[in-house]
């Protein structure tokens, strides 16, 4: 009975989720690409992080404002839309996406770094890192994205990234390359768990695993 309406739950996942949460990496990565290159030379993106190019006074601010925006309004549209997932992912996914607005409107200063924005930064990461976990549903019919390996291997993958960032942190290293890839993972999961859940819905019931 459990499992009969976990999967009709499923089912009711618009398909308009696959847009909000498919634009959210395009739109981001788009972002930190064009706001480096308006920057130009002065700007590494190897060694230096994604909010240096939302500084209010940078040369591609507007840009990468814009990009985190968008990519709050589609954390949230997603969440939104994720009727199939635990109410505590949602709201973790939700709560990301609240963050990535404040970033936006709480930019850092070009001078150097910001307690506020650091503050933001490090609240999203959690939350947009617990989402999966959050998320996992126990049972084997469960959308594979949602079962619990995928889950926990995903918060695992993004907690390793930015284990890898605080290093680099420390030594003064390719933080940027770090950023990215935490960044690149936590704004990509949303649409693998969409596309899990719509593909789910579409598989005849005997066949599933």
């Amino acid at each position: 009975m459990v499992c009969a309406l976990y999967l009709g739950s499923v089912s009711n996942v618009p398909r308009w989720v696959l847009l909000s949460s498919g634009c959210a990496p395009v739109l981001f990565t788009a972002g930190w690409v064009l706001g480096a290159h308006l920057v130009g030379p002065a700007y590494d993106p190897v060694t230096q992080t994604i909010s240096v190019l939302a500084a209010y006074g940078e040369s591609g601010f507007w840009v990468m404002t814009g990009a985190l925006l968008a990519l709050g309004i589609c954390h949230l549209l997603t969440a939104w839309g994720l009727r199939s997932v635990a109410v505590p992912g949602r709201l973790a996914l939700a709560g990301g996406g609240v963050t990535a607005l404040v970033l936006a409107l709480l930019p850092a200063p070009i001078s150097g770094g910001s307690l506020r924005h650091g503050t933001a930064a490090a609240i999203g990461f959690a939350l947009l890192a617990l989402w999966p976990v959050l998320s996992a549903d126990g049972s084997e019919s469960a959308p594979w994205a949602l079962r619990r390996v995928p889950s926990i291997t995903a918060t695992a993958v993004m907690v390793a990234g930015a284990a890898w960032f605080l290093v680099e942190t420390q030594r003064h290293g390719d933080l940027g390359v770090a950023e990215r890839f935490v960044t690149g993972v936590q704004s990509l999961w949303p649409f693998v768990v969409v596309a899990s859940c719509l593909r789910h819905a579409k598989v005849p019931e005997e066949t599933r695993v």
